[in-house]
């Protein structure tokens, strides 16, 4: 099967990659290298691919290319079966400075690839989209697909935009699309900028660590293997098709509690601080993924607790490189 990832050398795309590998597909990643965080970071997830790719496992092809420019989209879905798209503009508070490149990314980008796979015959479009679609009406947790979708940033906005183009796709132009809302996934190789990284980096760093805000909003955390277990699913049905789907663990931590977790597994005697919140962000989030699991049989494998737990096994292993990069995103 050939298999397209875009974004393929980012944090959740990267993941997809490699799974899709380990499969024994033939998978292009069309990325652009994109300066938003260490590009170490990239070059260490193409190191992996390119060793799970070096062992039999599939064939890989990276391909440096923007989803903004047409022509490098159209190369790069010739004659594909699967495509994963995941090149995005990432991250709430930056897109409030720059809303414009945001819009040209996830939406502009999104129409690019759409457009172009009108021309071809996927058997399955998987566009990754985000909670932030829902904004922040507290009266509606857990979030379902059906809940009324009012973003309070430009990412948001984007990427609510960028999965109402999949669905529109496939009801008017009968595209096999699927839209996943994620709900702030993290694990191995996460963007060395989120709250589980940073505080980890903190931890085993010695160094107290920084809550922004008094630490009472609370995150649905989703741990990748759970997305990439999804997305395996969503390549052997239809079932979805046309649908959007939130994938998230059901759960919820607060983002004190969390520290608190962390802080206590890595060095109990290590303080907390907290420093000035951002209005931008929504207090609170948590998935209903009961669509999910009556679909396809989603169920998720981690616990925010077994999670956070298995990606401290990972840093501590990974610690000689990955730390530089999250001390250097603060």
């Amino acid at each position: 099967m050939e298999v397209l990832v875009t974004g393929g050398l980012g944090f959740i795309g990267g993941h997809i990659a490699a799974a899709q590998l380990e499969a024994g597909h033939a998978v292009r990643v069309l990325d652009n290298r994109d300066p938003f965080y260490d590009l170490r970071l990239k070059d260490a997830t193409a190191a992996h691919l390119r060793e799970i790719a070096s062992d039999g496992s599939g064939s890989l092809e990276v391909i440096s290319g923007d989803i903004r420019d047409l022509s490098q989209v159209e190369a790069a879905c010739t004659d594909v079966d699967l495509v994963y798209h995941h090149a995005a503009k990432a991250g709430v508070r930056p897109s409030v400075e720059d809303p414009r490149t945001y819009h040209d990314v996830n939406v502009t980008g999104t129409l690019n690839l759409l457009e172009t796979l009108r021309a071809e015959d996927p058997e399955r479009i998987i566009l990754a989209s985000s909670s932030s679609v829902y904004g922040g009406d507290q009266d509606l947790l857990p979030f379902a697909e059906t809940d009324p979708t009012v973003p309070i940033s430009p990412y948001g906005t984007t990427k609510l935009a960028g999965d109402r183009y999949g669905l529109v796709y496939a009801d008017v132009y009968d595209l096999p699309v699927v839209v996943l809302r994620y709900f702030t996934v993290y694990g191995p190789r996460m963007r060395p900028n989120m709250a589980i990284s940073n505080f980890v980096s903190r931890a085993f760093a010695g160094a107290p660590l920084q809550i922004y805000g008094d630490g009472s909003q609370s995150r649905d955390f989703t741990y990748v293997a759970d997305v990439v277990d999804v997305n395996r699913r969503l390549a052997a049905t239809d079932e979805a098709d046309g649908r959007v789907l939130n994938i998230g663990s059901g759960d919820q931590i607060t983002i004190a509690r969390l520290a608190t977790v962390i802080r206590d597994a890595i060095d109990p005697e290590i303080e907390i601080e907290h420093r000035d919140g951002f209005a931008i962000d929504a207090p609170h989030t948590r998935a209903d993924t009961s669509l999910a699991a009556s679909l396809l049989g989603y169920s998720p494998s981690y616990s925010i607790r077994e999670g956070v737990d298995a990606f401290i096994r990972w840093y501590a292993a990974h610690r000689d490189w990955y730390a530089p990069l999250v001390r250097g995103s603060v």
